[in-house]
């Protein structure tokens, strides 16, 4: 189980299966929060079928968190059919060509995919949601102003919900981020500095704008998915980037590790099912195409997931050591 926006860059980089379920449906009890409408726990894996047994054993209220509602779980083992014959599958015009970020291969790789689907019978078609595009804004803001409340001075719990409280956790967290700052990465600090300013100067009112705007992002993948079962876009927008150096800037630092987003980051706000498949190998290095649900509806995103691994493409077995 891994957290929702490192799962999405880790899956996709590293070529493995993974699955951002939708909010609410795998329990969050006892993980380590961002920010409370924003977090999501769900499987990794080397297989769809080993991300459906997942999903299986682990979906599903533990009574703990009161995230959890408005989805129910259903098995998901049965899905895996092999078969997207008939299948709307909608290819997100906006998800492809990021000015500045998208790298042609990953784009060409992706697009491929979208044939693939097309010559087992799916009906593929070019669908549009443009506030695509402002999702990453949406997600920074919340992000950064929201968690800020949650992370650091809810010693990475906060208050004002009737869930379990981890008390260990909080303990040790407040005396690490308190104590031992200098041993944050550059990312936790910049949430400590920039989320500080903005709470103290603009008392939450970017995240209220936010979460918001968040409604209408939500309406807009509603759009697009009323014509269509599942959108199709890059997971991420380019293939694995070099480990910064040490001699490297703090700004190209933070570059690296917030520069990958641009398509994981709005699903994480609408809570959308959003799934990576892996879908070639583009110089050496691992592509990952992502499926993104309906509200609840796993079942097609694993469906359709499974149909591409058995079909289409199966990523390569890590070399053993």
């Amino acid at each position: 189980m891994i957290k929702a926006d490192r799962c999405g860059r880790q899956r996709a980089l590293c070529g493995v299966y993974g699955l951002k379920p939708t909010y609410g449906l795998v329990p969050y009890t006892g993980a380590f929060p961002l920010e409370m409408t924003l977090d999501h726990l769900g499987p990794l894996a080397a297989s769809v079928r080993d991300v459906a047994a997942l999903l299986e054993g682990t979906a599903g209220p533990d009574g703990l968190d009161p995230r959890q509602g408005g989805v129910e779980p259903a098995p998901y083992l049965p899905a895996l059919t092999g078969s997207v014959r008939g299948m709307p599958i909608g290819r997100l015009v906006e998800g492809f060509r990021w000015p500045g970020v998208s790298e042609p291969d990953v784009d060409a790789a992706v697009e491929e995919a979208c044939r693939a689907f097309s010559r087992r019978g799916a009906k593929v078609v070019e669908v549009s949601a443009p506030w695509h595009r402002d999702g990453p804004d949406i997600w920074a803001a919340i992000a950064t102003e929201g968690a800020v409340p949650c992370m650091p001075w809810g010693n990475g719990l906060g208050s004002h919900w009737n869930g379990y409280y981890p008390r260990s956790l909080e303990a040790f967290f407040a005396r690490a981020w308190r104590h031992g700052t200098n041993q944050l990465p550059p990312t936790v600090k910049r949430l400590l500095v920039v989320g500080g300013y903005l709470w103290r100067e603009a008392h939450g009112q970017y995240c209220a704008r936010a979460q918001n705007l968040a409604r209408v992002l939500r309406q807009a993948y509603d759009g697009a998915l009323a014509q269509c079962d599942l959108l199709v876009l890059p997971t991420l927008s380019m293939k694995a980037t070099l480990l910064s150096s040490p001699e490297a800037s703090v700004l190209e630092y933070l570059a690296r590790a917030s520069g990958t987003n641009q398509n994981l980051s709005p699903f994480t706000v609408t809570g959308r099912p959003a799934m990576n498949v892996p879908c070639a190998i583009s110089s050496g290095l691992p592509v990952g195409m992502m499926l993104v649900g309906r509200w609840g509806d796993e079942a097609t995103v694993l469906r359709a997931a499974d149909a591409f691994e058995r079909q289409v493409f199966k990523p390569p077995a890590p070399p053993r050591r």
